[in-house]
């Protein structure tokens, strides 16, 4: 059987010797304090049949933006940027200008904030942050959503009050799969997936569950929901690594990506795997 190609969606890198990662707290987390560099990266996402990848923002700093820009520029691998930039900034167009006409700019793809971590779960209607999310819009940028259950409500008013903007949800909005709940996460879900204007990312599950003892069926009934909801043409593969190393290795994340998504047709896979993520991002096209 021909290996279809594969788009990952979402990773990370960090440098640990240019800044501090201050989110990697605890004991928990340790493993993840250290270096983790493109050089890491590329030999398993080569081996595992990676053919592009997006890389994602991990801190709410205007330089690591314009770094992985340069990052991608020099890269075969990388194909796209997700990056971050003040939302409520006045000069908000200006910024996402600039950063386009940088080096690697055009890899620029879209733009997060890490919303999760907002107090007020409703941050995504206040009234700046609507002003800058129709600039990335304006700009021809998705906008990547990191949130929570609880905050998907308010992320599906956004969606609705902005249907230009093309609204990527990481990680199928962090379901609890450790405490093997599906609800209110699945109504909200599938309210999401209502508007036309929204995309799930297949990512982010297997640090969800039990990291020590998961299994791909206790996976199944969230990616279940989410290719449900979405269609295949409205969903895509992540690794979120290195995250995802808490929990899993690169391949072993891909093989139940795989695994999860066996019964739909090839063409269908064929989406979820890369298709999408082409796409909506807009990258080169994979290698066949």
């Amino acid at each position: 059987m021909t290996r279809l190609p594969v788009i990952d969606a979402h990773h990370h890198v960090w440098d640990l010797t240019v800044r501090d990662q201050e989110w990697i707290t605890g004991e928990e987390l340790a493993p993840l304090r250290r270096t983790f560099t493109l050089t890491d990266l590329e030999p398993e996402a080569r081996a595992a049949g990676v053919t592009a990848t997006v890389l994602v923002q991990t801190v709410t700093l205007a330089d690591e933006t314009p770094e992985f820009l340069a990052l991608a520029d020099g890269s075969t691998l990388i194909a796209g940027v997700v990056g971050w930039t003040d939302l409520t900034a006045p000069d908000i167009a200006d910024t996402l200008a600039a950063l386009r006409a940088l080096p690697g700019g055009s890899r620029l793809v879209g733009i997060r904030h890490q919303v999760q971590g907002e107090t007020d779960p409703e941050w995504l209607l206040r009234p700046d942050v609507q002003r800058g999310l129709r600039a990335v819009a304006a700009a021809g940028l998705v906008y990547d959503l990191i949130i929570r259950p609880h905050q998907i409500p308010a992320a599906v008013r956004a969606a609705a009050l902005l249907p230009g903007l093309t609204f990527v949800l990481d990680h199928a909005g962090k379901p609890p799969v450790a405490r093997r709940e599906t609800h209110p996460w699945a109504d909200h879900l599938r309210a999401l997936s209502a508007l036309p204007n929204t995309v799930c990312k297949l990512s982010g599950l297997v640090t969800e569950a039990d990291p020590l003892a998961w299994t791909v069926e206790d996976l199944r009934p969230y990616a279940d929901t989410a290719i449900e909801a979405f269609g295949p043409g409205r969903l895509m593969f992540g690794s979120d690594w290195p995250v995802c190393r808490l929990a899993a290795g690169y391949a072993d994340v891909l093989d139940a990506a795989r695994e999860l998504t066996g019964g739909l047709g090839e063409d269908e896979q064929r989406s979820v795997l890369a298709g999408t993520a082409q796409r909506v991002y807009g990258l080169r096209d994979p290698a066949p």
